[in-house]
């Protein structure tokens, strides 16, 4: 049974016992990441660079939860309570100061990330666990600056995390067996499913999966075997996916997409997972999907 993580005084900005969580990053994985949190009683800060972007954030979590008091599915006084619960923190060293917990949700630069942990480390109480969101780029590249590498992990959320239950916990080398208990217990307080990886690897385990799956419909693509609408259609209806790979690459935004296979690329040296020129093609004339309002299909321009 998974340890719980020690936890402060709540100032009543959330429930006692459970942890306080500091995110970094406000965009549409970390602003989610926070409100999921925030809606299950925990106190969380979080903190961009970008105050435009902080607020965006939050503006967008309102939006996400409004919908769910609309449907009837939650009272405005326990959206009210769940928006509280997320604080934002125009300092980085404010964002942290109290925190059990830091999940990094930054851009999937490598560079970006290994500065941030490095400030993460000084800044962060020293029991803090620190988390990096990354799909591609495993612990073992970012927990060295810290100053704690016993103490990092990945907690992989998928997007949207305010609807999609799973996380992937990865165990890098130096990770502690007690850290992986606190991100085990930290994950299922926010009313989530964590699986565990004991040994890191490239792309995890959804998404090594899915790489190859989706790879495999982008080739088809490319050789004119049939067109990415065929495509999806024959995905949905024949193997049961909810989304076909070209919709799938829409909602999660198709420079996500092509990112995430650079890195695999990169790293693995693989030509299976070289991206297809297709995908680069949308992703260099901005097509980038639902937050454009345009990829492989037109939208309705979405804010993140």
């Amino acid at each position: 049974m998974a340890e719980p993580i020690p936890s402060r005084d709540l100032d009543g900005r959330g429930k006692e016992g459970l942890p306080r969580l500091a995110v970094i990053g406000a965009g549409s994985m970390g602003s989610q990441i926070a409100q999921q949190a925030g809606l299950h009683g925990l106190a969380v800060r979080i903190h961009d660079l970008s105050r435009e972007q902080l607020q965006r954030g939050l503006d967008s979590n309102r939006s996400w939860l409004r919908r769910r008091v609309e449907r009837g599915r939650m009272s405005v006084e326990e959206m009210e309570a769940a928006l509280a619960r997320v604080r934002p923190a125009a300092d980085l060293g404010e964002a942290v100061s109290d925190a059990d917990l830091v999940i990094e949700a930054v851009v999937e630069d490598l560079a970006v990330k290994r500065s941030v942990f490095a400030d993460l480390g000084r800044l962060a109480p020293e029991p803090a666990i620190l988390a990096s969101n990354s799909s591609t780029i495993g612990i073992s590249r970012l927990a060295d600056v810290s100053g704690r590498p016993d103490r990092c992990c990945n907690m992989h959320f998928f997007y949207p995390p305010l609807v999609m239950d799973l996380v992937e916990i990865v165990k890098g080398p130096q990770t502690s067996e007690s850290t992986v208990a606190r991100a085990l217990a930290a994950a299922r307080a926010m009313g989530r499913t964590p699986v565990l990886l004991r040994k890191e690897i490239d792309g995890f385990i959804v998404n090594r999966i899915l790489h190859m799956a989706t790879q495999e419909a982008y080739r088809l693509l490319d050789a004119g075997v049939a067109s990415f609408k065929d495509i999806d259609l024959a995905v949905e209806k024949g193997l049961g996916w909810p989304l076909g790979p070209f919709r799938l690459g829409d909602l999660t935004g198709l420079d996500v997409t092509y990112n995430a296979r650079l890195q695999m690329y990169r790293a693995t040296g693989d030509p299976r997972y070289r991206p297809s020129p297709s995908l680069e093609a949308k992703v260099r004339a901005g097509n980038l999907g639902r937050k454009t309002g345009r990829g492989w299909y037109e939208y309705e321009r979405q804010d993140s």
